[in-house]
């Protein structure tokens, strides 16, 4: 996964129309923020206008009536006014909110069918700042981006036209100081623009370290490295507090100078007053000169607002850049073809496979191999001979090999994905539980699952003892990846939960060899009967749980060396002989 290039256009007006059409379909509710984001700019000058002529028509003729009918229309146009900005707030964001839910959704889709070889080259902290804070991030652009910044101009306009129409010299006069806002908004923009792509980076920088090492937690202290993981951490934090500091640093300077300015054109005003007696000339009048101090301060409120608001949509936009190109990769698995079928014969067959995870370090070398319906095939070999491969090919975990690959002589391209996997069941050797119950773990939430079909697997598999004597049965509350389980009962919970899912090919991925000798016994049998009548492909480094297979494939450095039964490849006294010797003769010594 790429991050955005640095030196990509600072301001992409086709990305902010990306993230704009997704408010498309909620367009009712945008429009409608949009007309009180207009009526708003319209609006906060009026009051200004008011009080003008309050001031010169009826405080200064001691009009108490006129004063008081001007000031129910004040008060009306207050109340107004918070209406409108209620729904121009309100409606904003809940666009913002909706457009959001819908994308993350639309990123976990894709996510959940990201091409495995992909996904174990992305940290999974770099994909969980995508999913929750780049989007929220984003979020951000609807409440607070380019409508609010429409606002934001419009106001000015119309502040700036009111400004000119009751007297264009001393509007002239208080604009003086706009040549120093603009420099001191262009050294801000620049500034925090910097910061802000440094934050982001530094944010997935910070998610990735701590995802890692909270599930590599037990590895760092049975090693001991806590101080140096400890200071790696604390230099990472550090580069993320540098930026966000620097982004800080930039707004603590620049609103105190948009502070002074104001100051400054609020003091030219008065100055101009004094200067040409234009009170005393009849040349402004109090309430001319009040309205004037009163629409300055609109004036550069907005603007102050507008440099927020612009760094807020350059924000979003870095984010819904990282995004969308997260969404733009061609990594989705292909869901391939349309052939359903309710079940399966089990008849697998590879001609000639050769494949890579990187190009040119081959890791099969042109395998070829059958597997005829409820027969099993064992794979030995050493770490790195490409027997995970092998699986990983037939459950289509991976594309992109040369070579044929058949089940029930048809190509597995043709198969429709989510059918074909609904068919086999994989028990890896590294079991991951998600939080929640035991029976949701087993049943993986299917409902169609009773009860007392988990009830008969789980004493198949010798643990509905077990599960029973827990204080809450089978509805006991397991932590994330089983943490409350030892690894043979882990083990035993997946074994069952495979025998649930009824598969037709079933493939045992080193599946007993984090168990011990007791629990392996508990689940010979139960494995026995789960493989009774079903094609099976079992990778193991414990020879024993292999005698009984009706072939053994051993394979190194992805190549067939050896093929044949257990007796026959003992008498053989090649590699798998060798095998045997260094497990079992060794072991007896």
């Amino acid at each position: 996964m790429t991050e955005p290039k640095k030196d990509k256009k600072k301001f992409d007006l086709s990305l902010l129309g990306k993230i704009y059409k997704l408010a498309l379909p909620h367009r009712g509710l945008f429009f409608t923020a949009i007309i009180a984001t207009v009526l708003m700019a319209v609006l906060n000058p009026l009051r200004a206008h008011l009080t003008h002529i309050a001031i010169d028509d009826y405080v200064v003729h001691n009009d108490a009536v006129g004063l008081w009918n001007l000031s129910l229309l004040m008060i009306g146009l207050l109340m107004f006014q918070t209406v409108v900005q209620f729904i121009q707030g309100y409606f904003t964001t809940v666009v913002g909110q909706d457009v959001i839910k819908t994308l993350r959704v639309r990123v976990f889709n894709f996510i959940s069918n990201y091409k495995l070889a992909k996904l174990d080259q992305t940290p999974v902290g770099t994909l969980v700042t995508r999913s929750i804070s780049d989007l929220e991030t984003l979020a951000e652009v609807f409440a607070e981006g380019a409508v609010s910044i429409l606002g934001d101009l419009l106001q000015i306009v119309f502040i700036l036209a009111l400004m000119f129409y009751k007297d264009w010299k001393l509007t002239l006069v208080c604009l003086t100081v706009l040549p120093f806002l603009f420099y001191a908004g262009y050294i801000f923009k620049n500034a925090v623009n910097a910061s802000f792509n440094e934050i982001r980076t530094q944010v997935t920088r910070l998610n990735t370290f701590v995802q890692e090492h909270i599930q590599g937690m037990q590895i760092v202290q049975i090693f001991g490295q806590q101080k140096k993981e400890y200071n790696k951490f604390e230099k990472i934090n550090d580069s993320h507090r540098k930026a966000q500091n620097r982004g800080v640093f930039a707004y603590a300077l620049f609103f105190p100078v948009v502070e002074i300015i104001t100051a400054l054109s609020t003091a030219l005003i008065v100055w101009y007053g004094l200067k040409f007696n234009t009170l005393a000339t009849h040349q402004a009048t109090l309430g001319l000169l009040t309205g004037f101090i009163m629409l300055i301060n609109q004036f550069f409120r907005p603007i102050r607002q507008l440099a927020d608001r612009f760094n807020t949509l350059q924000m979003g936009m870095v984010a819904g850049d990282r995004i969308f190109n997260l969404l733009d990769e061609e990594n989705v698995t292909e869901t391939g073809g349309t052939i359903v079928k309710n079940k399966l014969k089990g008849y697998i067959k590879f001609e000639h496979v050769k494949f890579s995870y990187i190009e040119g370090q081959p890791v099969l070398r042109d395998i070829s191999f059958e597997v005829t319906p409820g027969r099993t095939l064992a794979i030995v070999g050493a770490t790195g001979a490409g027997k995970s491969s092998v699986i990983g090919l037939v459950n289509r975990f991976y594309t992109g090999y040369e070579g044929h690959i058949y089940i029930d002589d048809t190509p597995i391209e043709e198969f429709d994905l989510q059918c074909l996997r609904s068919r086999i069941s994989v028990v890896m050797q590294d079991v991951y539980l998600f939080s929640g119950t035991i029976l949701n773990n087993l049943t993986l939430f299917d409902d169609s699952i009773t009860q007392d079909t988990v009830e008969k697997a789980c004493r198949l598999a010798g643990i509905h003892d077990f599960i029973s004597n827990l204080q809450n049965g089978y509805l006991e509350h397991v932590h994330e990846r089983g943490a409350t389980l030892s690894t043979g009962q882990r083990q035993l919970i997946a074994f069952v939960r495979t025998m649930l899912a009824n598969p037709d090919i079933l493939i045992l991925d080193e599946a007993t060899s984090s168990i011990d000798s007791v629990a392996e016994q508990m689940i010979q049998k139960a494995i026995g009967v789960l493989m009774e009548g079903r094609t099976s492909i079992v990778i193991a480094h414990r020879l024993s749980t292999i005698r009984k297979a009706h072939e053994i494939m051993v394979m190194d450095k992805g190549v067939i060396i050896e093929r044949g039964t257990h007796e026959a490849l003992l008498k053989k006294q090649g590699a798998y002989y060798n095998l045997y010797q260094m497990q079992f003769v060794g072991a007896e010594i």
